[in-house]
């Protein structure tokens, strides 16, 4: 397994605990560390419950290069180029590199890695077959098998979800589907390595334009001087509508990725996308705005700024549009506290103590902790600001 993140040791636990020996590759030393040292680097109870398994602990080991083996699983970043809107596959080229000393022939790859379309045919296989001289895939068997994990839920996505299976030939598709059968009870379904690049980039796609169209109807109801959540929740009375709660952006891993993907090898066919990710990209400015706008009266305020991370109930601040938020509001010197409860070295007593003297507490990430503290302590938080305004920016 080539990287060890929130994808590849999730994946690397469960072929360890069906009874894989599984060797985690990551260039990280210090996560190469904490595995062989049975330290849990990702906030999941069943996770780290794993990682202590006595199975697990006998199958799985870690290390800083990789090994023989009968599959290579890539699992490494594919970060988009913040300027050009492509993907930096740096990584994958990286990974290719390092399995190749190893690959016989019989052996199976398969990227997890989020890619664009045709990288496995374009980019993976000629590298593949340049470095070892073996055909693929007909002497390595090469398939894309992407994943399908959410942060904060990562066990019983990554073992109940359905999986595309994408071998670029049957026997590459029938090797993948036997490793995931080990511990996947969703659906294999089999594929081509192109449909499943496609699906993948689709799946997110498709939530970013709809959570695009749900913050451009807010910021049209804003306008307008109505209630985004009244007008919304009346439109979806009708039985075939169903329009997202609109939020401060979009965040994590995969969704602010993917659509531009799709983008990158058919630009003159994706124009919606592009526009749900410009739409979304938006966001934290308007929020920034909003805020301004709720303590413009008030001389030098203090500003409690509440969620870190992209999504509510984890830790994880990938792409969280709520830290642009923070910087945007420092940089035009607003006396910023910003907390998490479940961020790493954002954790609070109590908010009461973050709002002693503040002007306006704003909750840009609604963990279920924060709501329920509020809820329960608001007139005694109230009673400690200067001025008792609080703002809810996610739902």
């Amino acid at each position: 397994m080539v990287g060890t993140g929130y994808v590849g040791l999730p994946a690397a636990l469960m072929w360890a605990k069906a009874g894989a020996q599984v060797v985690g590759v990551d260039i990280d030393e210090n996560v190469v560390r904490a595995i062989n040292e049975r330290t849990m680097l990702i906030n999941e109870a069943e996770l780290d419950e794993l990682m202590r398994d006595p199975v697990v602990h006998e199958n799985l080991i870690a290390s800083s290069s990789p090994s023989q083996a009968d599959v290579f699983v890539i699992a490494v970043p594919t970060p988009v180029d913040p300027l050009r809107k492509v993907a930096n596959l740096t990584h994958v080229d990286h990974a290719i590199r390092a399995i190749a000393p190893f690959l016989t022939e019989g052996n199976l790859v398969i990227v997890e890695s989020t890619i664009p379309p045709m990288t496995c045919r374009d980019i993976v296989k000629p590298l593949i077959e340049e470095l070892t001289g073996l055909d693929v895939p007909r002497e390595v068997h090469l398939a894309h098998c992407p994943e399908r994990i959410l942060p904060g839920d990562i066990f019983q996505e990554i073992v109940h979800n359905d999986r595309l299976i994408g071998g670029m030939d049957d026997k590459s598709t029938d090797l993948a589907v036997q490793a995931y059968s080990m511990f996947v009870k969703g659906v294999l379904h089999r594929t081509s390595d192109v449909a499943a690049e496609l699906s993948k980039l689709m799946e997110n796609a498709y939530r970013d334009v709809n959570i695009a169209i749900a913050n451009e109807f807010a910021a049209i109801c804003t306008n307008l001087g109505a209630d985004p959540d009244e007008v919304i929740g009346l439109a979806n009375k009708h039985p075939r509508v169903n329009i997202l709660q609109p939020g401060i952006g979009v965040g994590g891993h995969c969704i602010p990725v993917d659509p531009w993907f799709l983008k990158e090898v058919a630009p003159y066919d994706s124009r919606l996308l592009g526009m749900a990710r410009m739409v979304n990209d938006d966001m934290p400015a308007r929020v920034a705005a909003r805020i301004r706008s709720a303590v413009r009266a008030t001389p030098a305020p203090r500003i409690v700024l509440l969620g870190a991370s992209y999504k509510k109930n984890c830790e994880d601040k990938r792409e969280a549009p709520a830290l642009l938020i923070a910087e945007l509001l420092r940089r035009d010197g607003y006396d910023i506290v910003h907390a998490d409860p479940l961020v790493e070295g954002m954790g609070y007593t109590s908010i009461g103590d973050l709002a002693d003297r503040a002007h306006l507490i704003a909750v840009l990430v609604a963990h279920d902790e924060i709501v329920q503290e509020l809820s329960k302590t608001w007139d005694d938080v109230a009673a400690r600001m200067a001025t008792s305004q609080l703002i809810y920016l996610d739902k």
